[in-house]
């Protein structure tokens, strides 16, 4: 993450923003290309760091942190037919309960690394729902071992926050003209990141975009969450 944030990233320190490196240099460049569009990447080492995606002119926060190795370790040994799965609309109390039905269901290990998995999805989804003043959330959790969403773009929602469990993390980069990035980073596994989207409600709109990284024929599976706001629980549950 060194390099990004010598590029396009403003990090947090104690609450506060302070810029990196060379973001100035960079940044009136890129804004001379991008116009009137937010494109600046928040970064910080705590939780409520990811609240810097109100800040004017950012498109995305990411909380930098890393799972244990212990955790890994057990997550990427489970088989893929034994991840969860699931698209559900719930009330964020809701999340533990419904994570850990999941869980049971698809065959998860019922151990103390399955619990930290239960209690992560909880949290995060706990902390997005308070940064978005949101009622109920849609959590996907997806096991992806093709290239889907392999194309950049940005999600016709509010925010999403993506954590990336197992595999590589979210791509994203700076779009000019709608065209894909020039140059791309990839987030952490096991690291959260909120990204604007279309339905953001700032007339200054997300100039990043994003995709999960291409993994078909590498035989590698991903388990990523997603979180979304919604106003109210108008889908059916799906498992």
């Amino acid at each position: 993450m060194a390099a990004e944030a010598n590029q396009t990233h403003r990090g947090c320190r104690n609450g506060t923003a302070t810029l990196f490196g060379e973001h100035d240099r960079v940044m009136n460049l890129v804004r001379k290309i991008v116009k009137d569009a937010a494109v600046d990447v928040g970064v910080g080492e705590r939780p409520e760091d990811l609240g810097e995606i109100h800040s004017p002119g950012v498109a995305a926060a990411i909380w930098r942190r890393q799972l244990s190795q212990e955790f890994q370790s057990w997550i990427d040994g489970i088989s893929p037919e034994h991840l969860p799965s699931a698209r559900v609309m719930l009330r964020p109390d809701a999340v533990r309960d419904t994570v850990t039905l999941l869980c049971e269901s698809a065959g998860v290990p019922e151990d103390a690394q399955r619990e930290l998995l239960i209690n992560d999805v909880s949290v995060l989804a706990e902390i997005f729902s308070g940064l978005m003043g949101a009622t109920f959330l849609r959590l996907r959790l997806d096991v992806i071992n093709s290239d889907a969403c392999r194309k950049f773009h940005l999600d016709s929602v509010t925010a999403r926050l993506i954590c990336t469990y197992r595999g590589p993390g979210t791509q994203y980069g700076i779009s000019t003209e709608g065209n894909d990035p020039a140059r791309v980073f990839s987030v952490a596994t096991g690291a959260p990141i909120v990204l604007r989207g279309t339905l953001w409600p700032d007339p200054q709109c997300s100039g990043l975009m994003h995709r999960s990284p291409p993994v078909e024929g590498s035989g590698t599976t991903r388990l990523v969450l997603v979180l979304d706001p919604v106003d109210g629980p108008t889908e059916e549950i799906r498992f």
